[in-house]
């Protein structure tokens, strides 16, 4: 299989898959108020703004439930643009903090723009490992809990949930992708930092099946229930 070049029509094909999967390029978007994902990791103002904004909309009181519903909301961006990329080219684009920029929409997840397209110099597999668990999930990870004191176990699960549910999206809406996702998620699920995080096993329709040791707390939500890979819902673990 040869690889195809990351470019604007790319992502725009992926960007068409669903929210999580949108990212702009090329000239500033209409309506500014982005800024660089470092922003968001290195100073707890613009995090605390954002933690307050969730919380209104999921209508808690509990800081650390919203702030970890934003951790596992960004996370899922992040893995679903890079994975998308990676299984329908057979690259991975530079998502490194001081690249991506963001902002908080009146809804749904950070809208995100990528000002310049620069692919990573790997293999898919340790380019996915790199510019999303390393240079993204490892900060923003630690600027959540800093702010919120969600712990490092939720945080962690929330980050392999992500990856599991971009999978799952992408194996229902891009059936006929040329580059396999199920052996980059599971290589990413045996290693740091997500590796524990959860027990997986693959499964004749193809989607790996996951189940997390860990709860994302959405369920503290008024009128919420658990998620469908919840440590809290009962029934047959995976090994």
């Amino acid at each position: 299989m040869v690889n195809a070049a990351i470019t604007p029509d790319t992502l725009a094909r992926i960007s068409a898959i669903g929210p999580y999967f949108a990212v702009a390029t090329g000239p500033r978007p209409e309506a500014d108020g982005f800024r660089p994902l470092t922003d968001l990791y290195a100073g707890p103002r613009a995090l605390e703004e954002c933690v307050r904004a969730v919380s209104g909309r999921l209508g808690t009181d509990q800081p650390r439930v919203a702030a970890s519903t934003l951790h596992l909301g960004t996370a899922s961006r992040l893995w679903s643009i890079a994975l998308a990329c990676a299984t329908l080219t057979g690259r991975v684009p530079d998502l490194a903090p001081d690249r991506l920029w963001w902002r908080l929409p009146a809804s749904g997840p950070l809208d995100l723009w990528l000002p310049g397209l620069r692919e990573l110099d790997q293999e898919p597999h340790p380019a996915l490992h790199h510019t999303v668990a390393v240079q993204n999930l490892a900060p923003w990870s630690d600027a959540v809990r800093r702010v919120s004191g969600v712990s490092p176990h939720t945080l962690r699960g929330n980050a392999a949930s992500a990856l599991i549910g971009a999978h799952r999206v992408l194996l229902a809406r891009v059936a006929d992708a040329p580059f396999p996702v199920v052996p980059l998620v599971r290589g990413l699920l045996d290693r740091p930092p997500l590796a524990g995080a959860g027990a997986c096993r693959t499964t004749p329709a193809g989607p790996l099946a996951f189940r997390r040791r860990s709860c994302c707390l959405y369920y503290r939500v008024p009128g919420a229930g658990t998620c469908g890979d919840c440590v809290l819902n009962p029934g047959e673990k995976t090994s």
